[in-house]
């Protein structure tokens, strides 16, 4: 990877489709062009980090938001999802794609401080 970090902050899933999706594509083209990429979700987008969620979320003209997840996971790209939104919804840790890691605001504050951009969805 390069110096370049993007940090995506994604707050949306099956309430907004293109909202939910975009952020992965995003995504997925800067690690494509070697810019190291953090995806945080929070609020109604930790829903992105349930395992087997995605497959009911679909933004017409866009790909299948879980191959873009799933893409995105396997070219190195970071999934952070705030943990006091996980606790609001009732989500266990147990219930989240392999890949997804826990955070809170400390965590968000480091990254978004550190990134070249910061996309917000």
């Amino acid at each position: 990877m390069s110096d370049k970090k993007m940090v995506i902050i994604a707050t949306h899933a099956d309430d907004d489709p293109e909202r939910a999706t975009i952020p992965f594509v995003m995504a997925n083209a800067a690690l494509s062009s070697e810019t190291d990429v953090s995806v945080i979700l929070q609020s109604t987008g930790v829903m992105l980090a349930v395992k087997g969620y995605t497959k009911h979320v679909r933004a017409d003209a866009f790909p299948q938001l879980p191959d873009l997840v799933k893409d995105y996971l396997e070219l190195g790209g970071k999934l952070l999802v705030c943990a006091p939104c996980l606790k609001s919804r009732g989500i266990a840790d147990d219930e989240l794609i392999e890949g997804a890691r826990i955070i809170a605001a400390t965590t968000v504050v480091v990254e978004t401080t550190g990134a070249d951009a910061t996309l917000t969805y």
